[in-house]
């Protein structure tokens, strides 16, 4: 090994452990400000909905806080009614005590409990809670999340997408917002049985089960009927549209291209799409279908899988995956058709701005009056 390349690994070593350690660390904090503002939320809860305080009282107390402590941070009275709703929601499902689900405390409790998320007092119950991911996102994450929602399985679901993607507090709350539960959760793939779990489950996070590509040109692709004709029409249109088209689909995709040309024992293929996915470091191909699902498509796509896996893939890529979209699918039909099928794909339906509500799509303006009011615009002076 020479000077250089010894050098390059030192650098990279170092930098690892570097980087290992910062996460330890940022894991601890993390843990240990969650365990203390659940300790201050059962206190909280406990003297304040027994009336025992009166009202104004968490300001009053936030505002003594401060004073004591000059610089402090996090302990405003909103924060401090936060930690109560964090302790209250948290505290049946976590805390192993026959009186958990009471919060309740002795009648001369003064201190405060700051270590009752250890991983020995955890309910036997809370096993489908993973509390590395749950004492990783920071107390923001988690009132982004409790404050819209208060389904178990849907604030796991949140949880556990915040802590592999490491979504930051903004783009976690454009996720509730989008309602990604509900629209991913029916999403039909067999990403769990045909990739290791971890990949699954970012697979899982990455694609949702339905699109809206309002760039389409709808009248263009009724002029033919022909499927073959309409698919390319819709093609097109994305290719024309990439990057609207990638902001759509999702991050880290970048574009390889189009009619993607494939060559297999003399036999040409053309994928419609195929991109690549920084995150999942894999392919990602892209079978378009104007009609509904058919169970004809998934052998057409993992031949494409397979011939891509085969001559393109790098060695250090995972495995293809491949995203069926098409107008219309019976999802329960798609999930029986895919479930022994080996190799990583899902299926997604779009919608194009022709699918938009009637009321919605009354209140656009009509796109040729739009041209002709351009045109007679006058140029300003």
């Amino acid at each position: 090994m020479n000077e250089m390349q010894q050098y390059r690994e030192a650098v990279s070593s170092i930098k690892q452990a570097i980087l290992h350690s910062q996460y330890r660390a940022a894991k601890l904090i993390t843990g240990e400000q969650l365990s203390l503002y659940f300790g201050i939320g059962c206190y909280i809860s406990h003297h304040s909905r027994k009336e025992a305080w009166g009202t104004g009282a968490i300001n009053r107390i936030s505002e003594q806080l401060r004073k004591e402590l000059p610089g402090l941070r996090g302990f405003s009275g909103q924060n401090m009614r936060n930690m109560r709703l964090f302790a209250e929601f948290w505290q049946p499902f976590l805390i192993c005590s026959p009186t958990a689900s009471k919060l309740q405390l002795p009648e001369n409790q003064s201190s405060i409990e700051i270590d009752e998320l250890s991983h020995q007092k955890w309910q036997p119950t809370a096993a489908k809670i993973n509390r590395e991911e749950f004492l990783c996102i920071s107390f923001s994450h988690h009132m982004e999340i409790l404050h819209k929602t208060r389904d178990l399985d849907e604030i796991l679901f949140y949880i556990q997408q915040a802590f592999l993607h490491k979504w930051d507090k903004y783009e976690l709350r454009d996720k509730l917002k989008a309602d990604l539960y509900r629209r991913q959760g029916a999403a039909p793939n067999n990403f769990l049985q045909a990739l290791p779990v971890q990949q699954a489950l970012k697979a899982v996070g990455m694609f949702k089960d339905e699109y809206l590509l309002d760039f389409i040109n709808v009248e263009e692709i009724e002029v033919d009927k022909a499927d073959d004709v309409d698919e390319r029409v819709v093609e097109q249109a994305i290719v024309r549209n990439i990057k609207k088209f990638i902001m759509t689909f999702g991050r880290d995709f970048a574009f390889i291209g189009n009619q993607y040309h494939l060559e297999v024992f003399g036999e040409e293929l053309f994928p419609d799409l195929l991109f690549f996915n920084r995150e999942l470091n894999c392919m990602v191909v892209v079978e378009l279908k104007k009609g509904a699902f058919k169970p004809g498509y998934i052998g057409q796509l993992q031949t494409y899988m397979r011939a891509l896996d085969d001559k393109v893939r790098k060695p250090h890529e995972n495995p293809t995956i491949g995203i069926l979209l098409c107008k219309s699918a019976n999802k329960a039909f798609v999930e029986y058709v895919i479930r022994d099928y080996n190799s990583p794909m899902g299926v997604a339906t779009y919608r194009t701005a022709a699918d938009m509500d009637a009321r919605i799509r009354q209140s656009l303006p009509d796109m040729e009056e739009m041209r002709q009011l351009l045109m007679e615009t006058p140029d300003s002076e």
